[in-house]
């Protein structure tokens, strides 16, 4: 993937994850692969709504800047998604509320509410916590690399995704089923038969 291209569109996804209220403030991290070695990142620090494209900081799989600025702490586990997962393309983590507030009480999603979490979603473990930028958190994370969307304990949320829209969709998922099993509270899940049917799907 063009450099140049992997930045405006990383930029353009900030704003939009800015916009829909996935996160708030400097809240979050962003990355797209450019190659089986590179990829771009949000620096830290920076407001998601207003970051622009020079502002996103070039690196390798090996953790070295290759570029101006500084990237964001959470680096780590970016880079450990990446290597993990070839056809991964994208990681994002936010701090979604209602995601968030999950987090915070350690109650896990309900993914299987309805169609749409169980084909975008899956499973969504909840890692535990671990300071932000910590190894701890990275390795924690890494264990889950399998997973399409994790939880973070007190902390917010990650996707992955084939492509940076797949990443996005994920991410917009998981909040709606956060919200959604925050309003209907104990409601049945789809049947098992179903549920297997689905995520042959």
């Amino acid at each position: 993937m063009n450099e140049q291209f992997a930045r405006r569109k990383l930029a353009e996804t900030c704003k939009r994850i800015y916009d829909r209220n996935l996160t708030v403030s400097a809240g979050g991290n962003m990355s797209l692969r450019l190659s089986d070695s590179e990829f771009v990142i949000t620096p830290t620090g920076r407001n998601k709504g207003s970051i622009g494209p020079d502002e996103m900081v070039l690196m390798n799989m090996k953790g070295k800047v290759l570029s101006d600025g500084r990237p964001s702490v959470e680096k780590g586990f970016h880079i450990a998604l990446l290597t993990a997962n070839p056809d991964t393309a994208s990681v994002i983590h936010c701090h979604p509320l209602y995601c968030t507030a999950l987090a915070v009480r350690g109650e896990n999603i309900r993914s299987a509410l309805t169609p749409e979490g169980i084909i975008l979603l899956g499973n969504v473990p909840m890692v535990g916590y671990f300071t932000p930028g910590s190894k701890k958190l990275t390795d924690a994370v890494a264990e889950h690399s399998s997973s399409n969307a994790m939880l973070l304990e007190r902390h917010g949320a990650i996707t992955q995704g084939r492509s940076l829209e797949e990443a996005f969709n994920r991410m917009e998922e998981l909040e709606f089923q956060a919200r959604l099993q925050a309003m209907v509270g104990d409601a049945r899940e789809l049947p098992a038969s179903e549920i297997k049917k689905l995520q042959r799907m």
